[in-house]
């Protein structure tokens, strides 16, 4: 009792400094009215099957009807969780399916009497057992040998599926006949079986956050041939077996699927936390090890190191040298932020390879001149050059003018009010840019107070493009620690954005029409039309000074000037808008920066 009373104090005074006061404070609130569990059941009965739709599924014919093989290792298996498990499968809607059963308790650990009943009620349930008992990975590959179906899914012994989750599956594969490898949102269901909460809303297929924890989990399905080509799980890697053998398989897969619908129940007590993560220290061990030889087999040159927290990994990408680094500098009097930014870069970063552009706008004051000249005969890397376009600020034309002058292999953009915290920022950044399928970098921005101010950019947040969660606390781990892991995203901001030159004049640099918004969000999207990706480091990290109230639009000409930008932006990529953000789930609000369940 005394320990759990230490462990829940423990707890307690963690989420009180990963997130602050206020949240804190909501968190304590909502935890003693059920306000976050009230919220997600209203969830799930609106978009629970009712009985008419349940009826048109059972009906329903399609053209491909393949065969799913559901593996099920069993391992002392509580019977009441087990004949649960068996009715979510039974009451498919989509009923071509066999259940393909381990027992690797060993003699006499389980009763067979109710699978004997079962077995000989429905054909479609199989059930190989030991005399032994079995790891989970050799439990596992017992149930894969019986197994016929043209795809292969996976289950827990105690968990369950929703009504619909195989039909969902195969309406994609009629939809979509290329895909092989499809998973599901999941959420957590109590012991007794009567609560669900923590749901999980996914990222589309998301090879960064991969990297970093397994995200992806249940519910998983393979395409039969995949599961082939990449053989059987490993027992090296017991307690992260089913990691490692999701990144096994998406690298033989060109055709990735999510479906973004609550479809899978993962068993778990509702005080979960209070589990202590330490005694399953071998099965993160086992993760980083199956992270490492994915990278190997990647033909990465990096190296993964145990994450924030158990259970997230980070990866280091390595150089063998370090390419020269343009740093592009827009700026107009101002001289105090420049001249922090400016100094952070000589004393706090340990990237040297790099030079410095200041492209100067319009400035009027004489000591913005005179810290020009000082630090031009101090810095022989730094170049002052002289923007005489149009009148006013175009943040596009001035980039785009200071590209002609760059130097380096690599290009990062940076607003004049940010100043780097750690030293390997640059470095890091480098290190991702300079992967072959990476289009752009971000890193992770502080406001002056600490609270966020960029993590990552979501599409459609706050009407056209918003950046995730803003304001919380500097050492907040987000949505399913989403802040403090390396992944993928549709947009980073260009206050603090690298990408190399050569893409940058490739894709014609940034569209001068967005003169002040949604620039950097329009040159992101021209890059993923290439199929590159867009990385944020949460490892990148920097001050930007600019206010929170920054940005209103407080005169008539700049809402003219606001609102003309939507309106191109939006019919510039109207049919990526209407499709949603990829990296960001459907049923998450598109009103708040927290990653919130869309209000109902």
């Amino acid at each position: 009792m005394k320990k759990k009373i230490i462990e829940k104090s423990y707890r307690i005074v963690r989420y009180y400094r990963e997130n602050g006061l206020i949240r804190f404070c909501r968190h304590v609130i909502a935890k003693i009215f059920h306000m976050e569990e009230m919220s997600y059941n209203r969830w799930r009965r609106k978009h629970r099957l009712n009985k008419e739709e349940i009826i048109e599924q059972r009906n329903k014919e399609f053209e491909y009807q393949p065969l799913i093989s559901i593996l099920v290792p069993l391992y002392c298996t509580p019977l009441e969780y087990l004949q649960e498990l068996v009715r979510s499968i039974q009451n498919q809607t989509y009923q071509n399916w066999e259940l393909c059963l381990s027992d690797g308790s060993g003699v006499g650990k389980l009763s067979h009497d109710y699978l004997d009943k079962c077995i000989n009620a429905d054909s479609r349930i199989k059930l190989v057992t030991s005399d032994k008992p079995l790891s989970i990975s050799e439990n596992t590959n017992r149930a894969l040998k019986i197994a016929s179906g043209a795809y292969i899914a996976f289950a827990d012994h105690d968990d369950l599926l929703e009504i619909n989750t195989l039909y969902e599956c195969v309406k994609v594969l009629n939809d979509y006949p290329e895909v092989e490898i499809i998973y599901t949102d999941e959420d957590k269901v109590s012991m007794n079986g009567k609560s669900y909460f923590q749901p999980h809303f996914k990222s589309d297929y998301n090879l960064d956050l991969l990297r970093s924890m397994n995200y992806i989990c249940h519910f998983f399905m393979v395409k039969k041939e995949i599961q082939q080509n990449v053989g059987l799980l490993r027992e090296e890697y017991n307690g992260a077996q089913d990691y490692d053998f999701i990144l096994r398989c998406i690298e033989k897969s060109q055709h990735i699927f999510h479906i973004p619908k609550i479809l899978y129940h993962w068993r778990a007590h509702q005080d979960s936390t209070a589990e202590n993560p330490e005694s399953k220290l071998y099965a993160f061990e086992a993760g980083k090890r199956a992270i490492d030889a994915h990278l190997k087999r990647c033909k990465e040159n990096a190296s993964v190191e145990m994450g924030g927290y158990l259970g997230l990994y980070r990866v280091k990408y390595w150089m063998e040298k370090e390419p020269k680094v343009t740093i592009l500098i827009p700026n107009k009097d101002h001289i105090e932020d420049l001249k922090r930014c400016i100094q952070s870069l000589y004393e706090v970063s340990d990237y040297k390879n790099f030079e410095i552009i200041i492209i100067e706008n319009g400035s009027k004051e004489e000591d913005t001149f005179d810290y020009y000249k000082k630090i031009s005969n101090k810095y022989t890397e730094i170049k002052i050059v002289e923007w005489s376009g149009e009148n006013g600020f175009n943040y596009s034309a001035l980039n785009n003018y200071g590209v002609r002058f760059a130097k380096g292999d690599y290009i990062l953009f940076l607003n004049n009010d940010t100043e780097i915290i750690n030293a390997d920022s640059i470095r890091e950044m480098v290190s991702h840019i300079m992967r072959a399928d990476v289009g752009a970098v971000g890193a992770r921005l502080y406001y002056p107070d600490g609270s966020i101010q960029h993590a990552g950019v979501i599409l459609g947040l706050g009407g056209i493009a918003g950046h995730a969660f803003r304001e919380f606390s500097n050492n907040a781990n987000g949505y399913f620690s989403r802040i403090i892991c390396t992944q993928d995203y549709s947009a980073v901001t260009a206050a603090c954005m690298m990408m190399s030159k050569s893409l940058f004049n490739k894709i014609g640099g940034f569209d001068e029409q967005l003169k002040v918004a949604f620039n950097d969000i329009d040159l992101c999207m021209k890059i993923r039309k290439l199929g590159k990706w867009i990385v944020y480091t949460p490892y990148a990290e920097l001050y930007h000074y600019e206010s929170k109230s920054r940005g209103l639009e407080n005169t008539k000409e700049k809402v003219e000037r606001f609102n003309s930008e939507i309106e191109y932006f939006s019919k510039k990529w109207k049919k990526e808008l209407e499709a949603g953000d990829p990296y960001y789930n459907p049923n998450l609000t598109l009103e708040k920066h927290d990653f919130s369940l869309k209000i109902l």
